[in-house]
C-alpha cells in the first residue's frame, strides 16, 4: 500500500515538474520569437535590469510579454472550464467550444460590440466579461434543457454542437452588415486570438480568472465527491441541487472570461483535462485542478507560438491550430470509450 502511494506522489511530482519546465521554456520562446528576434541576454536585460534597445523594450513590455500573460491566463481558464463541464454531464467530451457555450458568448460579445462602436462608445473589459457571460449562460440553458429532453450523450452534443453553428452564423451575419470599423475590430477576435492583448486587459482577466480558479480549487472535495456519483455526494452532505448550479455559473464565467478577450477557442476545454488525467492516471480533483490549469496554459502558448511564427509574417487564427491539435486527442478519446464499451 505504501509503495503504491509512494509511486502515485512520484508520479505526480514528475509530472509537475515536466509542466513547469515545458511552461518555462514555451514562455521563453514566446517572448523570444516573432518577426523579431530576441536573444536571450537582451531579455534578461530588458525585464531585470531596464536595459535594451527601445524597440526590443517596447516589443517585449507592449507586445509579447501582455500576449503571454493572456495565453497562460485564458488557457488555464478554458482548461478548468472544460473540467467543470465534463464533471457536471459525466462526459469526456463535454467543453465550452463543442456544447455552444463559447459560440453564445461569441453571439453577445459581437452585438454589444457592433452596437458601441457604431455609436462610437468606448467598450470596457468588465462590460466585456459581463455580456459575455449572458451569451454563456443562454446557450448552458439550452443545454441543460436537452440534457433533460434527451438520455442519450451523443445526443446532447450533437444539440451543443446545433447552437455553435447557429451563434456563430448569426455572428457572421452581424459581422457582414456592420460599418468597415467594426469589421476591422471584430475580424481577429471573431476567429480566435489573442493579439493586441493590453496589461488592463490582463490585469482584469487576472483578477476573473484567478478568483474563479480559487472557488474551483477550494470546492475540490464536492467535486471529488459528486464524481463518485450524485447518492455518494449527498450521503457526504452535498447539496446537489445547488452544487450543480454553482459549477454551472463557475464554468461560465471562465468560458465568458475566454471569449470576452480572445473569441472562441476550441478543444482546449476537451484535450487538456484528459490529456492531464492521462499523465496523472488520477482524476482527484484537489491534484488535477491546478496541474489542469498549468495544462490549458501551456496548450496556448505552444499553440499561439505555432500562430504566430510558422507562416509569420502571417498570423493564424488561435483556433485553427489548437483544431489541429485537439480534434486528434478527442477522436482518440472516443476510439477508446468505444473500445471500452
Amino acid at each position: 500500500m505504501r509503495g503504491e502511494r509512494a509511486k502515485r506522489q512520484l508520479r505526480y511530482c514528475v509530472v509537475v515538474a515536466l509542466f513547469l519546465l515545458l511552461f518555462a521554456a514555451l514562455v521563453l520562446m514566446n517572448i523570444q520569437l516573432g518577426s523579431v528576434r530576441l536573444g536571450t541576454r537582451e531579455i534578461a536585460d530588458i525585464l531585470f535590469f531596464g536595459g535594451g534597445s527601445e524597440t526590443g523594450r517596447g516589443i517585449i513590455w507592449k507586445v509579447r510579454l501582455p500576449r503571454a500573460c493572456a495565453a497562460v491566463i485564458l488557457g488555464g481558464a478554458l482548461a478548468l472550464s472544460g473540467f467543470l463541464l465534463q464533471t457536471f454531464f459525466n462526459n469526456p467530451i463535454a467543453g465550452p467550444y463543442v456544447l455552444g457555450i463559447s459560440s453564445g458568448a461569441k453571439l453577445t460579445v459581437a452585438i454589444f460590440m457592433v452596437a458601441a462602436l457604431s455609436r462610437h462608445q468606448t467598450v470596457s473589459s468588465a462590460s466585456m466579461i459581463a455580456v459575455a457571460f449572458v451569451g454563456a449562460m443562454l446557450s448552458m440553458g439550452f443545454v441543460l434543457l436537452m440534457a433533460r429532453t434527451v438520455q442519450r450523450a451523443s445526443m446532447l452534443i450533437v444539440s451543443g454542437v446545433m447552437i455553435g453553428y447557429i451563434c456563430s452564423a448569426i455572428t457572421d451575419f452581424i459581422v457582414t452588415f456592420a460599418d468597415d470599423a467594426s469589421i476591422i475590430n471584430l475580424h481577429n477576435w471573431s476567429k480566435g486570438s489573442f493579439s493586441g492583448a493590453s496589461w488592463e486587459d490582463v490585469r482584469v482577466m487576472t483578477a476573473v480568472v484567478l478568483i474563479t480558479s480559487a472557488v474551483v480549487f477550494l470546492m475540490s472535495k464536492p467535486i471529488g465527491a459528486y464524481q463518485l456519483g450524485e447518492g455518494y455526494a449527498q450521503n457526504m452532505g452535498v447539496n446537489i441541487k445547488v452544487f450543480r448550479v454553482v459549477l454551472v455559473v463557475l464554468s461560465s464565467v471562465l468560458s465568458a472570461c475566454v471569449t470576452a478577450f480572445a473569441g472562441p477557442i476550441s478543444f482546449v476545454g476537451i484535450a487538456v483535462p484528459h490529456l492531464v488525467k492521462s499523465f496523472l492516471k488520477t482524476s482527484k480533483p484537489l491534484i488535477v485542478i491546478p496541474v489542469c490549469f498549468l495544462g490549458g496554459a501551456i496548450f496556448c502558448l505552444g499553440c499561439d507560438l505555432i500562430a504566430r511564427t510558422v507562416f509569420a509574417p502571417m498570423e493564424l487564427s488561435i483556433s485553427s491550430v489548437t483544431a489541429v491539435i485537439g480534434a486528434p486527442i478527442v477522436i482518440g478519446i472516443l476510439l477508446r470509450k468505444k473500445v471500452r464499451g
